[in-house]
């Protein structure tokens, strides 16, 4: 049986990458990565902000939904599957119920402390537009997920400090995680 590696967290902490490093200790794997899903939208996109619309919620389920389908038709073809999305403090991802079922998932949630994604956003995106929504959007996920913590824990999620680890430590202490 392959992995299913299910990686989330607050913007700017490294999940994309962080993911794209995992899938690649894989001699058959894919990364699949839920901002690119929804960046296929051509038309009618809609951004998470301060007020979560309907059409959002909807097209965030839409993308979690597609994406749970496409892993579990890779992963039953042979394929480590690594997903990355970020925590969704409105409805804690709960559109991965079905996914989450699945007995060879392993629910990563990438916990630097604030303040290290508050910087890592800056050096991502600089100081423009992008930045400052950013930087909002680390603000809330931080407020609900400190106090979700627990229940995480207790949901079997692996709960990694990232904040002085590189890509690659991080990687190796998944693995060392999941591995018998």
């Amino acid at each position: 049986m392959t992995h299913i590696f299910f990686l989330a967290g607050a913007p700017a902490v490294g999940k994309s990458s962080t993911a794209r490093t995992l899938a690649m200790q894989f001699q058959k794997s894919i990364h699949i990565s839920v901002d690119s899903i929804r960046d296929m939208v051509v038309s009618g996109l809609k951004h998470p902000s301060s007020e979560w619309s309907q059409e959002l919620i909807e097209q965030l389920a839409l993308a979690r939904e597609s994406t749970s389908q496409m892993a579990i038709t890779y992963n039953k073809a042979g394929f480590v599957v690594v997903i990355d999305d970020f925590w969704d403090p409105n409805n804690k991802l709960q559109e991965y119920s079905l996914l989450f079922q699945e007995k060879n998932i392993h629910k990563i949630l990438l916990f630097p402390n604030q303040l290290a994604a508050e910087e890592r956003n800056i050096k991502r995106s600089g100081g423009g537009e992008a930045s400052k929504y950013i930087a909002d959007g680390i603000r809330a996920v931080y407020k609900h997920l400190e106090e979700d913590i627990p229940t995480l824990k207790n949901q079997g999620w692996i709960i990694v400090d990232t904040t002085s680890k590189t890509i690659e430590a991080t990687v190796e202490h998944i693995l060392l995680q999941v591995s018998p």
